[in-house]
């Protein structure tokens, strides 16, 4: 009894020993590594306690050293075994708390955009609702009685629901966007004949606006897209620079091919967008800063958003730089193959 109780304290020692270090390097230079790291260490300590428990009890035990030899053999195969799999277990741990953790930041960024959109919209409802019911109020209770004013009050009663109903149509289409909910009915596009729809339906604004419209006659591609997406995309791109362009500028809008596909450009001549403001620009509800020219009518925050939205809905890309005395949004498509 006396055997065995000594033998069971030598390899209670060794044990110990091999622990305690194994936690110390856990706690000091292992401190904030990979998760990879720490299963590795684990499962030396584990392996080495084992068999440091094994020498600790074979210098109380009688065993020839044959038996010493088979018996540090079977324990360096399962140790190495043990160390491959807890190594592909590591790293396989390592990249799903990794990604768990990247889900985590993307739902709160999503959940952060989410609050700011809907504080957004509450604001940009409240003031149009307000000035509607006030004028809704004055004409039923006959305050206004003279037929110049309640033309006006008319009118502005109208353009003022307009608005509210393009904003309220611009949220569905981002929140079709957002959901995954958008379904593109893809077949060859003639980017020119999108431009020119464009155009036509532009002019009058651009005309009011006191701006020219300039477009290429030649060199349009065609692309793989859907129609009303993409006319969608290039007529928020026109009536984004005529909101921003003042009176006597110019918009141009070009286009072609490369290597990469088909492309779009249009330009304008609003004065630039500040180089911090630059990455913001397709975020929802950014309207720009005071150093842009000011615009006629400061939009809903959404049309770079949902032009964003839907380029990359057809797998291809949009940037904007500042050139000349203005900017260029350039859109890139998949060409037909």
């Amino acid at each position: 009894m006396r055997d065995v109780f000594f033998t069971f304290l030598m390899a209670l020692g060794g044990s110990l020993a091999v622990a305690v270090a194994g936690l110390l390097v856990l706690r000091g230079p292992l401190r904030g590594r990979s998760v990879t790291a720490h299963i590795v260490v684990l499962l030396l300590v584990t392996v080495v306690s084992v068999l440091a428990g094994i020498l600790g009890a074979s210098m109380a035990m009688f065993i020839s050293d044959h038996d010493l030899q088979v018996l540090l053999i079977v324990v360096g195969t399962a140790a190495t075994v043990s160390l491959a799999v807890g190594l592909w277990a590591g790293r396989h741990l390592a990249r799903a708390s990794m990604w768990a953790t990247e889900a985590r930041e993307r739902e709160r960024e999503a959940e952060a955009r989410r609050r700011e959109l809907v504080a957004w919209v509450s604001h940009d409802l409240r003031t149009p609702l307000a000035g509607l019911r006030a004028m809704t109020e004055a004409l039923e209770d006959g305050v206004v009685a003279d037929p110049a004013t309640v033309a006006d009050y008319h009118h502005r009663i109208s353009a003022e629901t307009e608005r509210m109903a393009s904003l309220v149509d611009d949220l569905f289409e981002l929140s079709r966007i957002n959901a995954g909910a958008l379904r593109l009915t893809l077949s060859d596009v003639p980017l020119g004949d999108v431009v020119s729809d464009a155009i036509a339906s532009a002019t009058p604004l651009a005309e009011a606006a006191g701006i020219s419209l300039v477009a290429g006659s030649d060199g349009w591609p065609t692309v793989r897209g859907s129609v009303p997406e993409l006319s969608r995309v290039v007529n928020n791109l026109v009536r984004n620079a005529i909101r921003y362009t003042p009176p006597d500028g110019t918009i141009v809008i070009t286009g072609g091919q490369d290597a990469a596909g088909g492309w779009l450009a249009v330009s304008d001549t609003c004065g630039g967008i500040p180089e911090a403001d630059l990455p913001r620009v397709f975020d929802v509800a950014f309207r720009g800063t005071p150093a842009r020219t000011p615009a006629r009518d400061a939009g809903g925050g959404l049309g770079l958003a949902i032009v964003r939205g839907l380029v990359e809905a057809h797998h291809g890309e949009v940037a904007v730089d500042n050139v000349n005395s203005g900017c260029r949004f350039v859109v890139h498509l998949p060409a037909v193959a």
